[in-house]
């Protein structure tokens, strides 16, 4: 396993991490396998969505606000709890297949880190396994 740190500057943000994640399986040698990626984290998530526009994660942002508003009255005294909500809907693992040494995205796709409460200092887990 290995692990590589993220830093969110914004309270709501969608960093793509494919290249830290490439750099992972690049070290790892492996060439046909899979590729998991875990942020062990209760109010951050993953996901794999487009990233040939920047729309679409702003407007996957703002349809996750209207569904999940920050303040709506939420028995959590942290006060954070709907970033607990939006983690939990947009889950806390991907896995990629690899295939001739490099991560088998679709063409649009991009791997995303998923802030739901920052700015913070995260983490992301990785294992690559070979088949």
């Amino acid at each position: 396993m290995r692990e590589f740190a993220v830093r969110t500057r914004k309270h709501t943000e969608f960093i793509v991490i494919d290249g830290e994640i490439q750099r992972i399986v690049d070290a790892s040698g492996v060439k046909e396998g899979v590729a998991h990626a875990y942020v062990p984290h209760t109010t951050a998530g993953i996901t794999i969505n487009e990233n040939a526009d920047p729309d679409v994660v702003a407007d996957i942002g703002a349809a996750l606000e209207r569904m999940v508003p920050w303040r709506a009255g939420y028995a959590h005294v942290e006060g954070n709890a709907a970033a607990h909500v939006k983690a939990c809907m947009i889950g806390s693992s991907v896995s990629v297949l690899v295939h001739d040494g490099r991560l088998a995205l679709g063409t649009w796709q991009s791997i995303y880190f998923c802030e739901f409460d920052g700015p913070r200092a995260r983490k992301v887990w990785v294992q690559v396994m070979g088949m």
